[in-house]
């Protein structure tokens, strides 16, 4: 049986990712220990929260250096996202850099957070199976990262912004699969798919 876990690190919405995965049928481990981390067959780092105080919160245990370094499918989830990138606006953060994106705060003209459903646009991959486009996906964020040829996933709130991202093993969606239904628990089991 292929061993999930769960990044814990002191930021938000790491219950509802694994009642999502409980749903599916699957046991998630929540830990912080890089040895189980290491040893995962899937990896999920979900996130709710400041950028600046969950980097503290992963360098006060190391795990800054270890995330960029697993060769396991490793998914972020919302700021988990965000993290993964190389910067962020908020509190001028640096990141941890597995994405050469910048992550930037919505216009002050826009209405933040951007709270609710939007649909997305997805290119080929693994996690996007069986998905149809334009398909709802459910938000609560601030900022955004960038377009790229990174992006594997498109929405728009008052811009095109990167609704999911992908590089190697390291997938990112700005939007919170355990929160979006059906659809959303599908992309979650489409992940633990990945080889």
């Amino acid at each position: 049986m292929e061993k999930i876990v769960i990044i814990d690190y002191g930021a938000g919405n790491t219950r509802s990712v694994q009642f999502a995965l409980e749903r599916l049928g699957v046991e998630a481990v929540l830990t912080n220990n890089h040895t189980q981390i290491e040893a995962a067959d899937k990896v999920i780092f979900p996130g709710v929260g400041q950028a600046q105080t969950a980097m503290l919160n992963l360098q006060s245990t190391g795990l800054d250096q270890l995330i960029p370094t697993l060769k396991q499918p490793v998914l972020g989830v919302c700021l988990g996202m965000q993290l993964l990138c190389d910067f962020s606006e908020e509190a001028n953060t640096d990141c941890l850099g597995i994405f050469p994106l910048q992550v930037k705060r919505f216009p002050k003209i826009m209405r933040v957070p951007h709270i609710g459903w939007n649909q997305i646009i997805t290119l080929e991959s693994p996690i996007f199976n069986e998905i149809p486009d334009k398909e709802y996906m459910y938000y609560v964020h601030s900022y955004f990262v960038e377009l790229s040829e990174y992006t594997i996933a498109t929405t728009n709130y008052g811009l095109s912004f990167s609704a999911a991202i992908q590089k190697d093993n390291f997938y990112g969606c700005q939007f919170h699969p355990e929160k979006s239904g059906s659809m959303g628990e599908r992309i979650l089991a489409n992940f633990l798919k990945i080889n």
